[in-house]
């Protein structure tokens, strides 16, 4: 392991890609197309994990980059509300 990473960002970085981007895709279905409160809960779950995310990894993304996960962020919180109320 690097010096650079530690824990659990070393464990992400021997993910693999395609898998994380499979399950990923799957949980934001199943959230998207479960109705109701069960629904909505899932999406903040999901929105919980995008937030540690981006904590984790804000340092050394890019201004561009930023905005565009603040604003991923931002819309997954308002299907989440919408879908719970």
């Amino acid at each position: 392991m690097q010096r650079t990473q530690h824990g659990i960002t070393g464990r992400l970085a021997r993910v693999n890609p395609t898998t994380v981007f499979l399950v990923t895709l799957l949980l934001v279905l199943v959230a998207f197309f479960t109705p109701g409160v069960p629904g909505g809960l899932l999406t903040l779950l999901l929105a919980g994990g995008l937030v540690a995310l981006l904590v984790t990894t804000w340092r050394v993304q890019t201004p561009q980059t930023r905005v565009i996960r603040l604003l991923a962020l931002t819309l997954l919180v308002i299907a989440a509300l919408v879908k719970l109320l």
